[in-house]
C-alpha cells in the first residue's frame, strides 16, 4: 500500500468535540507551566548561591587543618569536631570515603562554608533538608549558610566516588 496524499483542504475538516477538549487541556497546561517557571524562579525557595575559586588540594587541606586546629572541641570516632564562631569561614573536606570535620554551628548565625575534594568528584547532600552541591577537586566552593533549625543533620555523598561510597557520611550539629 502506498502513502497517499491527504484530502484536499484537510484543515477545513471540523475537529471532534473530544479532540478539541484535549487540545484545549494541552494548550492550557503548556501556558500554565510556561508562566509557572519564571514565577517559581522569582518566588520559590532556591538553593543557596555559591561562588567558586581555584584552589589546589594541598592548599585546601592546609586551610582545613588550620581551621580544625583553631576550633577543635572534640572528636567522634576519630573525626574532629569543630565549633567555629558565627560569621566565620568554615571548611569541610571531602575525601574517599569521609567528610571532615564534624561541624557544630549555631542556629540563626551565618557562616561561609568552603567545600572541596582532594581526590575525586563528590556530591554534598544534607538531610533531612534538600541541599545538593557538586564538590570538585581543585575548586573551593563557597556557600553562605544560615542554619535556622536546631538538630543533627547528615551529610552524604550523592556522587559515586568508589567502592566505599555508601559509607561516606558526615554530620552537622546545629545548636540553638
Amino acid at each position: 500500500m502506498s502513502i497517499s496524499s491527504p484530502d484536499r483542504n484537510w484543515w477545513d475538516t471540523p475537529v471532534h468535540k473530544e479532540e478539541r477538549l484535549w487540545i484545549i487541556l494541552a494548550l492550557t497546561w503548556s501556558i500554565l507551566l510556561t508562566l509557572a517557571m519564571p514565577w517559581w524562579h522569582v518566588t520559590g525557595e532556591q538553593n543557596t548561591s555559591q561562588a567558586y575559586s581555584k584552589m589546589t588540594a594541598v592548599e585546601f587541606d592546609k586551610a582545613t587543618d588550620r581551621f580544625i586546629d583553631k576550633y577543635k572541641v572534640g572528636e567522634e570516632q576519630g573525626t574532629p569536631v569543630v565549633a567555629p564562631p558565627a560569621d566565620s569561614d568554615i571548611y569541610l573536606r571531602a575525601r574517599q570515603f569521609s567528610w571532615d570535620p564534624i561541624l557544630k554551628l549555631k542556629a540563626n548565625s551565618s557562616y561561609k562554608l568552603h567545600l572541596s575534594s582532594g581526590d575525586v568528584n563528590h556530591g554534598f547532600s544534607v538531610f533531612p533538608i534538600n541541599i545538593n552541591f557538586e564538590v570538585v577537586p581543585g575548586w573551593d566552593n563557597l556557600l553562605v549558610v544560615t542554619p535556622t533549625k536546631a538538630g543533627e543533620y547528615t551529610i552524604i555523598c550523592n556522587e559515586f566516588c568508589g567502592i566505599g561510597h555508601h559509607t561516606m557520611i558526615g554530620k552537622i550539629y546545629v545548636e540553638s
